[in-house]
């Protein structure tokens, strides 16, 4: 977040342009989480069946997301981490399945 600016300003705008997004065929979901100690930065994470999914939503353009977007960019400095595959390991608490 640039100085000045809630990190709840960001959050409203992104749960709007997530919810629009999570309509596509093949979203699982996405998340955002404050940085531990730096509550002013954040993490987004989207997930998706396969990359093809996530790719074909990226592929039409959505004039109500990208205005969304517009709309926070002067308020946050945003640096793409890159897209992941699903994880390989997981260890779940004891009877936990999901």
């Amino acid at each position: 977040m640039k100085e000045g600016h809630a990190v709840e300003e960001y959050a409203e705008a992104w749960v709007r342009a997530s919810e629009i997004i999570q309509q596509a065929p093949g979203a699982r979901g996405t998340e955002l989480h404050r940085k531990i100690g730096d509550p002013d930065t954040l993490i987004a994470i989207a997930c998706w069946e396969n990359k093809e999914s996530r790719d074909a939503m990226e592929s039409k353009h959505n004039s109500s997301v990208a205005e969304i977007i517009r709309s926070v960019a002067p308020i946050v400095e945003i640096t793409p981490l890159g897209e992941f595959e699903e994880p390989e390991w997981v260890v779940l608490p004891p009877g936990r399945s999901d």
